[in-house]
Formats: structure tokens, C-alpha cells, sequence
């Protein structure tokens, strides 16, 4: 059962405080217990939301101590707790504070289901992960990290053509002139993938969906590859000088000619709390319905 409920959110705005201090009350009424990073101390302290059952922990200690973790925000808040997150196996519970929320379970108009969590009364939604190794131009792993939404390469911040190589399983698949390319996990397609033209994937299969961004030809066009092949992307651009990884949004890499980037399912996951049933495209509908689009 669980006891020990992590609160992360950003408590410098003051609409999310007043969310986690509702939250923080219902769990503690409950029977649960709140764990929150020491360096909110002062925050909530100077907002009057500070609590003395509360307990402050470094940011290693919450994660390393809860049994779920609960995550008021958007969508990029939730990715940084689950990049946090998967390598202790702590489920994630997110209450949406974003535009859309794709994965966040309830709003903050439905934290009267909170208790359940106490009960064991929902269950586990597990996602995959990609690996994602950048290789120096001998083949030698230098970065390893883990991304649940996507990695991208592109030229950073100057929107130009660029050329990237994929093969799977060693074999080339194609070359691509374009932006940029996206190698998402189905969690992943309802991001920048789907912008770009993407497929939208159900999280439950067994895929990458890799997609260019702005092709600058008639023949590319977004793919699915099983989750069990080994991706890689070569930079052969000739003009310019170095491009750019980024990994879920967040973490930044640079990319010089003819280094490769490696892309295998991660053995982690980040589990998702749900206490609803609904299907993943009926939540899909009605979110981008929410959202006017």
C-alpha cells in the first residue's frame, strides 16, 4: 500500500502552489505522508503554504523515498520527473496544469479521486523508453541517456536544410534532406512528432515512429520500426559544421560530422498511475477538443 506521496511542481507560481497545498491536505487527511524537495522550503515558507507534517528531502531522497510520485504541471514536467523516475521503478501520478495534459491523469477539478491511491484502487500504465547513445566517429559510446517522449536532430536554433543517414540493424534504410528528423516512442507521436507530420501511435505497441521534419523531398515520408531494431543516424552534412541532439526537449548534444546516434528501447519505463478506463484515443479526442484544434 501506498504511504509515501513526492509533491513536484514549480512552487514559484503561486496557481500551482495553491494546487499542491489541496493536494498535500487530501493525502494527508488520508493517511499519507508528503515528501518535498528541501530547496521548496523557503518558497512555501514565504507563501504561507509550508506545513509541519511536511517532510524535506534532497531531490535524490524524495524520488529515492516515495512510492508514487505526484506531478502537478504539463506534459515537460512530467517528462522530467519520469527521466528521474524510471530507474526506481516509482509510479507517476500527473494532475494537469498544462494545455493539453496527454499524460496526466486527472485535472485538478477531479482531486477527490486522490485517496484511491492509498486503497491500491488503480492501476499501472507502463511506457517505454528509448536509449539513446551518442557515438564518437570510432563507434565508442560518449553520452548514454534516457528519453520517453523523443530525440531529435537538428541544427539548433538556425531553421537549414541539413543531411542525416538511417539504417536499422546495420542495413541503410535512407538518406533524408530536411530539418531535422524525429525518432519518437508512441508516447512520444502525440509531441513534436505529431507536429511534424507524424503518425499517432497507441502507447501500448511495439514501435519507434521516426519522422523528418520540413523533408526537402517527395519520397520521405514518416516510418514505424519495431521497438526491437537498433536505430542509428549518421550526420553526413557536409556544410555545416556541427548539429544538435536533443533529448526529450531537455538535454542537449552536439552532433559533428559522421558521429552516429544510437537509438534502442531503454530496459526502463516510466509507469503511469490511472484510475480511469478510457481508452487511449478517446482521451486523445477529447483533449484536442479541450484544446480547440
Amino acid at each position: 500500500m501506498m504511504k509515501k506521496f513526492a509533491l513536484i511542481t514549480n512552487f514559484n507560481i503561486p496557481e500551482k502552489t495553491e494546487v499542491a497545498k489541496k493536494i498535500a491536505q487530501t493525502l494527508l487527511e488520508a493517511g499519507g505522508e508528503i515528501l518535498i524537495a528541501s530547496f521548496n522550503r523557503e518558497k512555501l515558507a514565504r507563501t504561507g503554504a509550508d506545513d509541519e507534517r511536511f517532510t524535506y528531502l534532497p531531490i535524490d531522497g524524495v524520488y529515492g523515498e516515495a512510492d508514487a510520485i505526484v506531478v502537478l504541471g504539463g506534459d515537460g514536467t512530467i517528462l522530467e520527473s519520469a527521466r528521474r523516475a524510471a530507474n526506481r521503478g516509482t509510479p507517476i501520478l500527473g494532475v494537469n496544469l498544462g494545455r493539453l495534459g496527454f499524460m496526466a491523469e486527472i485535472e485538478p477539478s477531479e482531486l477527490q479521486l486522490l485517496p484511491r491511491l492509498l486503497t491500491d484502487d488503480f492501476h499501472i500504465e507502463s511506457r517505454s523508453m528509448l536509449r539513446v547513445e551518442l557515438l564518437s566517429e570510432k563507434g565508442e559510446p560518449r553520452s548514454v541517456c534516457y528519453a520517453l517522449n523523443d530525440a531529435t536532430i537538428s541544427n539548433g536554433s538556425v531553421s537549414r536544410i541539413i543531411d542525416l543517414a538511417l539504417s536499422e540493424n546495420g542495413a541503410p534504410v535512407t538518406t533524408y534532406r530536411a530539418d531535422g528528423l524525429i525518432v519518437a516512442t508512441p508516447t512520444g507521436s502525440t509531441a513534436y512528432s505529431m507536429s511534424a507530420g507524424g503518425a499517432i501511435v497507441d502507447p501500448s505497441v511495439p514501435c519507434f515512429c521516426v519522422t523528418p521534419i520540413c523533408p526537402h523531398s517527395f519520397a520521405a515520408r514518416p516510418l514505424i520500426f519495431s521497438d526491437a531494431s537498433t536505430l542509428e543516424v549518421r550526420n553526413i552534412c557536409v556544410r555545416e559544421k556541427v548539429l544538435y541532439l536533443t533529448v526529450d526537449g531537455k538535454m542537449n548534444f552536439e552532433l559533428y560530422r559522421n558521429q552516429v546516434v544510437r537509438i534502442t528501447k531503454s530496459d526502463l519505463e516510466t509507469k503511469l498511475i490511472r484510475f480511469k478506463d478510457s481508452g487511449f484515443y478517446q482521451k486523445l479526442c477529447r483533449k484536442m477538443r479541450e484544446a480547440h484544434f
